[in-house]
């Protein structure tokens, strides 16, 4: 319903740059962490730290390595896409491999949204989440 409302099935993915489809990705991973953390009994003031540190290059590195081989064909092209930037410059306290992996996989987030592909989306970040949830059990 969303997708036909803002016309997202319309719309060629192809013909974004990567770095437009990382920052429609950025945001989109944003709200989803944001999204998850809101249903918890966390405490408010909690909530932004936490966010940050779901979306942070180095929790996002990490959702890479856990989507990487899940992904189709397609999917994959568009996560490499971001990857492979050569524009992508990190922060000087950050680590160039994290940061890569980071625009990758928004700039996979940012193709599906494109697309108005929001249920694979969620089933991604599902993937996401529990891969996660696992490593710290």
């Amino acid at each position: 319903a969303i997708a036909k409302a803002l016309k997202l099935e319309t719309v060629d993915p192809r013909t974004y740059s990567p770095l437009v489809l990382a920052y429609i990705g950025d945001a989109v991973y944003e709200l989803l962490a944001r999204q998850k953390l809101a249903v918890t009994t966390i405490p408010a003031g909690k909530l932004h730290r936490m966010a940050i540190g779901m979306v942070c290059a180095g929790a996002q590195s990490q959702a890479y390595e856990v989507l990487e081989p899940l992904l189709t064909e397609e999917e994959a092209a568009a996560l490499k896409r971001g990857r492979n930037l050569n524009s992508v410059k990190p922060p000087k306290n950050g680590n160039v491999r994290d940061y890569r992996r980071a625009t990758g996989l928004e700039s996979l987030f940012g193709y599906l949204y494109v697309q108005g592909r929001l249920e694979r989306i969620n089933e991604l970040f599902l993937a996401i989440e529990t891969a996660l949830e696992e490593q710290q059990a």
